[in-house]
């Protein structure tokens, strides 16, 4: 991924949080062979977090030491209205499958470029040969860690890559038929790039961040969550210093797993897999608590 500086002019700092140091807009990080997000446009920073908190919580708030701490504070406890004070904009090119993938976070505002009233573009996505592998034996909506065979892996993409164009080209044909736009469309793969404008306040982009930063998302809608990140940690970066402490890099434990614990730490030994099911934990939660330790 590749960054490019925005050239517009640099913006005044707020009285008591330290803002980007200059003005963002406009920053582009690239992503996957022809995709990309940009910032359009953003309403706030670190110090419109505190402003609402307090506004929100009054003097008693100022009794939390500093500003930092008390965005800390708030994210740890899950007061997360004040973050909500802060939004963004940004433009996205991405692949058809992974955008369907996105607009399951129903917390945005979201406008997208239309094949209705326009010609869709020749652009499509081919993966790298890292990225071809097979089906996961454990994770059944995911790809394993271990890569094909390179020659097959090679044959895959090519094969992509012409029935790509087979149907781009179709596609033309129609059109020169004079077929509607809306109907010449349906039969473009989920590889083909589109475009859209999102806008989602910071309590709602955490929570996607969350989801599409972990380890078990799909790996090309990881690049787009890692691009993101990397844009509002220069806006907000004591929120997003809070998100990585206390959300994203976090471990959550039910109430079985917490008297697991502390039945471990009392008698100073593991529990076996019978114990654990002894405390009303499943296969699959007995193999995630095995995962965390």
């Amino acid at each position: 991924m590749t960054e490019h500086s925005s050239s517009l002019p640099v913006s005044s700092a707020p009285d008591y949080l330290s803002a980007p140091a200059h003005n963002l807009k406009g920053l582009t990080i690239d992503c996957l062979d022809k995709g990309f997000v940009r910032l359009v446009d953003y309403m706030g920073d670190d110090a419109s977090i505190v402003q609402a908190a307090r506004v929100s919580y009054g003097d008693g708030t100022k009794k939390l030491n500093e500003d930092r701490g008390l965005i800390r504070y708030l994210l740890r406890h899950l007061h997360t209205t004040p973050f909500e004070m802060v939004e963004f904009k940004f433009h996205i090119k991405l692949p058809i499958f992974i955008a369907r993938q996105w607009i399951r976070h129903r917390t945005a505002n979201v406008n997208e470029y239309s094949g209705r009233y326009s010609v869709m573009k020749d652009e499509f996505y081919v993966p790298e040969l890292s990225q071809i592998r097979p089906q996961s034996n454990i994770n059944k909506q995911g790809r394993s860690d271990t890569a094909l065979d390179p020659i097959v892996a090679q044959e895959i993409v090519d094969q992509f890559s012409a029935s790509q164009q087979q149907m781009y080209q179709e596609y033309e044909g129609y059109l020169a038929q004079d077929l509607a736009r809306e109907m010449a469309r349906i039969n473009l793969p989920l590889s083909m790039y589109t475009e859209w404008y999102w806008k989602i306040d910071l309590h709602n982009l955490f929570h996607f961040l969350r989801l599409r930063m972990d380890s078990h998302a799909q790996y090309e809608i990881r690049v787009y969550g890692e691009a993101i990140a990397n844009i509002i940690k220069q806006i907000v970066p004591v929120a997003y210093e809070a998100f990585e402490d206390y959300i994203l890099h976090s471990i959550k434990f039910s109430r079985m797993e917490y008297q697991a614990i502390q039945r471990m730490l009392k008698e100073q030994r593991s529990l076996s897999d019978s114990e654990l099911t002894e405390l009303g934990m499943g296969k699959r939660e007995i193999t995630e608590f095995h995962a965390k330790f």
